[in-house]
């Protein structure tokens, strides 16, 4: 048996990793979330989706991601860099691969005509086309924005045929904005901050409740450390209740308080004066 059983949930409320099913529609995700459909719907482009590290991106990002996808009239797909060092070459390489082409060879000028082939194929299928890249902080070489640069140019008349989420750190900004021609290119820019304390306790009751269990499993004061240590990031307050949880089966506790939640994050080094 592990925490799961003992307190009854269906799903593990608080893995860390991105599950759109957790999705809390907070006031600030929300507002992002119109932002960047906005901007997909309309095929506004270039759209910049900007916040600290454990704000929730990634999991908005997915969000969006699954609802393009429900609506049914986009080609979608999502990049997600994992490291700094890559060619404008390899960056036309995975767009292509998700725009569904294979055999590619080993000209770039010949990748780039397939997939402006493949971009007038979908538009005369009334579809539009949306590629999401996330940890694109991760951008570093100047020809790489000018390449999306680039992509951002093809066009039907007056409609765009490829738009692009960028989702990353606040430093993408700063790097974007060396290239003055694509900067000026974002039709939104949105920022995502930490939650406050009443919206914590909201993003606590809901990821329980979808996983299951609608007890006050955290005390009121328990809660009240959470907001503390994790400084309203979903990702801390993920890490701090996932760990009070386990805590609080070995412990046999049907009830987490404000005594395990000071142990949790002591052992976490997450505890400060």
């Amino acid at each position: 048996m592990g925490y799961q059983e003992f307190y009854q949930f269906k799903l593990e409320p608080f893995a860390n990793h991105p599950d759109p099913k957790f999705y809390f529609n907070s006031p600030q995700h929300a507002l992002a979330r119109e932002y960047l459909l906005h901007a997909a719907r309309g095929a506004r482009g270039l759209a910049v989706l900007l916040g600290d590290i454990g704000t929730g991106k990634t999991t908005l990002s997915r969000k969006i991601l699954n609802e393009l996808y429900t609506m049914g009239n986009f080609q979608i797909g999502l990049i997600v860099l994992t490291h700094s060092e890559f060619s404008p070459a390899w960056l036309y390489t995975r767009i292509a691969n998700l725009l569904g082409l294979r055999d590619l060879s080993d000209s770039t000028t010949e990748i780039i005509a397939r997939i402006s082939q493949r971009l007038n194929e979908i538009y005369h299928r009334n579809e539009k086309t949306v590629i999401i890249i996330d940890e694109a902080n991760k951008i570093d070489n100047p020809s790489v924005l000018e390449e999306i640069r680039g992509l951002l140019n093809l066009e039907i008349g007056d409609t765009r045929l490829l738009s692009f989420i960028l989702s990353g750190l606040p430093d993408l900004e700063t790097f974007l904005s060396t290239n003055r021609a694509l900067y000026q290119r974002v039709a939104v820019k949105i920022r995502l901050k930490s939650m406050g304390s009443d919206t914590v306790r909201s993003y606590i009751a809901h990821r329980l409740n979808v996983a299951g269990n609608e007890d006050e499993i955290f005390s009121a004061r328990a809660i009240d450390l959470i907001c503390r240590y994790s400084e309203g990031r979903p990702r801390l307050v993920n890490i701090i209740c996932d760990n009070a949880l386990l805590e609080g089966y070995l412990q046999s506790k049907q009830q987490i308080d404000e005594m395990l939640i000071e142990r949790v994050v002591s052992n976490l080094g997450l505890k400060f004066e």
